[in-house]
């Protein structure tokens, strides 16, 4: 990944990021003396998260997690009652009603 080309031929879609690091390290750092690295630890991380994605990954958990929740505390207005399913003659009706072959092979139990 170093070389920066993708299978396509082009550059992959963290090369930018990579150059800032590489850029980040020429610049900050010496063969005797490293000490400046973690001047570019923000730019790895920009570079990590341009891989991996694990930030983003995170925010969009967070997103639907809040969504969800903010959702099944509404109470739906258009939502059925029991009473009203009941009534649909699905939950009481005959096997052939509800147009549902027994079973050849397999066990089954009648429900009443």
């Amino acid at each position: 990944m170093a070389s920066g080309y993708g299978l396509a031929g082009g550059p992959s879609r963290c090369f930018p990021f990579w150059q800032e690091v590489l850029a980040c390290y020429v610049s900050n750092t010496s063969p005797s003396d490293d000490s400046g690295k973690a001047k570019c630890a923000p730019a790895l991380e920009d570079y990590y998260e341009c891989l991996h994605h694990k930030k983003e990954a995170a925010r969009t958990l967070a997103i639907q997690t809040a969504y969800r929740k903010q959702q099944a505390a509404q109470a739906r207005d258009d939502a059925p009652s029991a009473a009203q399913i009941r009534r649909l003659g699905l939950l009481d009706a005959p096997m052939e009603e509800k147009n549902i072959k027994k079973p050849k092979w397999l066990p089954h139990k009648e429900i009443n």
